[in-house]
């Protein structure tokens, strides 16, 4: 689909969503980014997997990448509270051990990754620059990232703990990793936003989204625009 295509259906549904919605859709936009993004590996607990979600939206992260090697990624819809409906998630579960094409797509787009886990070489929230597009990898809480991912990864950071327990809750580890580094993200001279096209893309999915059978009226857009060609 040609941008201007893109811009003629966004025109043809805009009129069966609010004018509030529409607004919130913009307001919102601003803020989203793809300069970090969040990867998954193999989190199975409904609870976990949704609130990451629900964080992600929460802190302007657009992309979720989920690798499924053993554990099929299942939210919880009560707890993610509709957050997925906004987010671009993107699988990863065609082979036994789906990390290493994880990361290929990802360095692919730019990434850095980096994985969040103790290591020798790992740095703190405040010490992790963010002069690069990063991939933040995040494991289970039982069993934390597989070897794989933790020898393939760029770079380590952790979060400092100072209490008798080993380790955050994956879900407050995401929470706490995407909201102290988007925070810093904003504060810097950072090109973090989103382009214009990557923009109108979002905004007709998002659109597309609101509208119960949105493909009825995709499809009355497509029989129109060939009726209007066809006559030219």
């Amino acid at each position: 689909m040609t941008k201007e295509e893109k811009k003629a259906l966004l025109d043809f549904l805009s009129p069966y969503i609010t004018d509030n919605r529409k607004e919130l859709f913009r307001k919102i936009l601003k803020y989203r980014t793809r300069w970090f993004t969040v990867v998954l590996e193999d989190i199975y607990q409904p609870h976990n997997a949704s609130a990451v979600l629900r964080s992600a939206d929460l802190t302007g992260i657009q992309d979720i990448h989920i690798i499924e090697n053993r554990n099929k990624y299942d939210p919880n819809p009560e707890v993610a509270m509709g957050s997925y409906k906004w987010l671009n998630l993107i699988k990863y579960n065609d082979a036994e051990n789906n990390t290493p094409a994880a990361y290929e797509a990802l360095r692919k787009k730019g990434y850095k990754i980096i994985a969040t886990t103790p290591h020798r070489n790992d740095v703190t929230l405040d010490e992790l620059p963010i002069n690069q597009k990063t991939a933040l990898v995040f494991g289970t809480e039982l069993t934390g990232l597989s070897d794989t991912a933790i020898n393939h990864a760029d770079g380590y950071v952790r979060i400092p703990m100072y209490g008798f327990t080993e380790s955050y809750n994956i879900s407050v580890s995401a929470a706490l990793v995407m909201f102290t580094l988007t925070e810093k993200l904003r504060k810097s001279d950072v090109p973090w936003q989103l382009s214009d096209d990557e923009r109108l893309d979002i905004l007709l999915e998002w659109t597309k989204r609101s509208i119960k059978r949105s493909d009825v009226f995709e499809k009355q857009f497509w029989a129109l625009q060939k009726e209007k060609h066809g006559s030219e």
